[in-house]
C-alpha cells in the first residue's frame, strides 16, 4: 500500500448541533487520522475545515460525505493535495479597528497598508458590535522588532485619520494577555470635563481657567505653572464646594464596565490625576479602586486658599506613580496600561507596557501605541482583546446585561 493521502474536508452551511458528530462519524468509517480542525461561525453560518490522513483514493469519500452531511442539511467539498501538516507560526501583531462603523472601503485601506508592509492577515473576528464595531486581525509581518513595529503602527495609524476609524496595533503572543494593572487618568479620561474648570466656576472664572487648561493639555504651557494659576482663583472659596463637584462628576460612557471588567480579569485598577485628591476620592470608594494619585488642596478655616499641598501630580510624576503602583501590585511594567488624553500623560503613556490615549490631544496621540476617537471607554477591553459578548456575558451572570455603556 502507498502513502497516505492527505485531505482537506470543507463543509459549509447552517450552524446547528450535531454536524461535527456527523461529520466525524462518517470519517472513522475510512480509518483516517485527524491532522488539523478547525472552525468559524459567522451569524449563524458555519465553516468547519478537518485535514485527514486517509489510506486510500480521496474520490472514495466524498460520495458517503456528501450523503452524510446531507443529513445534516450542509454541503461538503472534498480536496486532496500537499497540505501542510503542521499549523503556520503563531502571529506576530494583533491589529484591532474600531469604527462607527467600519466601512468596506476604511478595511480594504487597511488592507492594503498591510499588505504594502508585508504584513500576511491571519485571522479576523468580530469582537464588538456596540458601543463601536470592532474586528481583531491576528497578522503576521515581515520583519519584527522596534523600528518594523514603528513603521507599522505608524502606516496603520495614518490610515485610520484618513478613514475616521481607530486603528491599535500590539504585540502578539503571551505579552498582550499578561497585563494586569491598568492607570486611568481622570479628567476628560475616566470622568466627563475638567474638574478645575468646575471649582472655577463656583468662583466665577470657568472660562479664564478653561483656557490655561485647554493650553497645558496641549503642552504649550508648563503643567505646574498652570496648575498653581487655576487653582489661586480658588482662594476664598468655601471648602463645601469640594463636595459639590465630587457628587457632580459624570464618567464618561463605558466607564463602569470598564473597571468592573477588568477587575473580573484580576486586573490592579487605579488612577492618576492633575486633579484633586479631595474630589474625586468618593468616585475612587465608589470604584473599587486600588490606587489613587492626585493634588491636595489646601484648606484652612473651612476656605480653600488658592494653593496645593506637597509635591504637584505633574507629567513626570504621573510615571512615576505608575512605575510606584507597579512595584505594589508585583506587576512588571510590560503589564501594565496607561489611558490619558493629555500632553501630561506623556510620561505614563510611555512607560506604560500599552499606552491609550483617549480622545486626545494632538501631542499624545503621537506617542501613544493606540489612539481611540470614540467617547467610550470601553472600547479600552477592545484594544486589549476582551469582547463584548465576553462583557455581556460576564454581567449576565450578575444580572446586570444592559445595552447602555455605563
Amino acid at each position: 500500500m502507498g502513502s497516505d493521502t492527505t485531505v482537506l474536508v470543507t463543509v459549509t452551511g447552517p450552524d446547528r448541533p450535531g454536524v461535527t458528530s456527523v461529520l466525524l462519524a462518517a470519517l472513522s468509517r475510512h480509518r483516517v487520522s485527524l491532522l488539523d480542525v478547525e472552525q468559524v461561525v459567522i451569524r449563524g453560518r458555519l465553516t468547519l475545515g478537518v485535514l485527514v490522513s486517509y489510506p486510500n483514493d480521496a474520490d472514495a469519500l466524498q460520495d458517503e460525505l456528501e450523503g452524510a452531511m446531507a443529513t445534516v442539511g450542509m454541503q461538503v467539498d472534498v480536496e486532496s493535495g500537499s497540505f501542510a501538516a503542521a499549523r503556520p507560526a503563531p502571529s506576530t501583531h494583533a491589529v484591532v479597528v474600531l469604527g462607527s462603523p467600519v466601512t468596506a472601503r476604511s478595511f480594504s485601506t487597511i488592507a492594503r497598508e498591510l499588505a504594502k508592509q508585508g504584513a500576511n492577515i491571519d485571522s479576523i473576528r468580530g469582537i464588538a458590535d456596540y458601543p463601536v464595531t470592532g474586528l481583531e486581525l491576528m497578522v503576521t509581518a515581515a520583519n519584527t522588532g522596534a523600528e518594523a513595529d514603528a513603521a507599522l503602527r505608524t502606516g496603520l495609524s495614518e490610515v485610520a485619520v484618513g478613514e475616521a476609524v481607530d486603528v491599535a496595533v500590539e504585540r502578539a503572543g503571551l505579552a498582550r494577555r499578561a497585563k494586569r494593572l491598568i492607570v486611568f487618568d481622570v479628567d476628560s479620561t475616566l470622568v466627563q470635563g475638567e474638574v478645575i474648570e468646575m471649582l472655577a466656576a463656583r468662583a466665577g472664572k470657568e472660562e479664564e481657567v478653561r483656557a490655561v487648561t485647554e493650553a497645558a493639555m496641549r503642552g504649550e504651557i508648563d503643567f505646574t505653572e498652570s496648575l498653581h494659576q487655576r487653582v489661586a482663583v480658588l482662594a476664598g472659596l468655601d471648602a463645601s464646594v469640594i463636595d459639590e463637584v465630587g457628587e457632580s462628576l459624570e464618567l464618561t460612557p463605558g466607564a463602569r464596565t470598564t473597571i468592573r471588567t477588568l477587575r473580573r480579569l484580576g486586573f490592579h485598577c487605579g488612577v492618576v490625576s492633575g486633579g484633586f485628591r479631595q474630589v474625586i476620592e468618593g468616585l475612587a470608594h465608589e470604584l473599587e479602586l486600588d490606587f489613587v494619585e492626585a493634588n491636595t488642596l489646601e484648606i484652612v478655616d473651612g476656605k480653600l486658599t488658592g494653593r496645593v499641598i506637597g509635591d504637584v501630580v505633574d507629567r513626570a510624576a504621573k510615571a512615576v506613580a505608575l512605575r510606584k503602583f507597579a512595584a505594589q501590585s508585583g506587576v512588571a511594567m510590560e503589564q501594565t496600561v496607561a489611558v490619558g488624553d493629555g500632553a501630561n500623560d506623556i510620561d505614563m503613556l510611555n512607560a506604560a507596557g500599552l499606552g491609550v490615549a483617549f480622545n486626545a490631544k494632538p501631542a499624545l496621540r503621537e506617542v501613544a501605541d493606540a489612539a481611540l476617537s470614540h467617547p467610550f471607554l470601553d472600547a479600552v477591553l477592545f484594544i486589549l482583546g476582551v469582547t463584548r459578548h465576553e462583557v455581556e456575558a460576564a454581567d449576565a451572570e450578575d444580572g446586570l446585561v444592559r445595552r447602555v455603556p455605563l
